[in-house]
Parts: structure tokens; C-alpha cells; sequence
């Protein structure tokens, strides 16, 4: 049975969050945090449920993201 959508995100963000955390990458927390929840929240919305994917491309759209931002 697939969780309620508030807690898939919850845990989907702080899965995230933990790994970029743990790397070092957290630079500024509000706007990482902000970063995040607009990430999943778009996926959630075209339809993905699996956690750990949203997870992963919310790390992976941060990562582009500040690769952008450096450039």
C-alpha cells in the first residue's frame, strides 16, 4: 500500500536532504530546503510515487542546478 502523498514527500525530501547533508553540498539550508520541495512537488504532480526516485532526481536537479549557478 503506497503512502499518503504528504509523507511521501516528507520522506522523499529528507532522504534527499540527509544525503546532501552528509556529502557537504548544503550550502544555504532555506533555499536548499525551498529547492527541494518545489523538485518533488513537480514530479508528484506528473505522477511519480516511488520514493526513492523522487529522492534521486531532486539530488540530481540540485546538483545540475548549482552546476549552473557556478558556470
Amino acid at each position: 500500500m503506497s503512502e499518503p502523498l504528504p509523507w511521501l514527500i516528507e520522506h522523499s525530501i529528507q532522504i534527499a536532504w540527509d544525503y546532501l547533508e552528509r556529502t557537504g553540498e548544503i550550502v544555504d539550508a532555506a533555499e536548499t530546503s525551498k529547492f527541494l520541495l518545489k523538485s518533488v512537488d513537480e514530479m508528484v504532480l506528473k505522477g511519480e510515487r516511488r520514493k526513492l526516485m523522487l529522492a534521486n532526481r531532486a539530488i540530481d536537479a540540485y546538483r545540475l542546478r548549482k552546476l549552473r549557478i557556478v558556470s
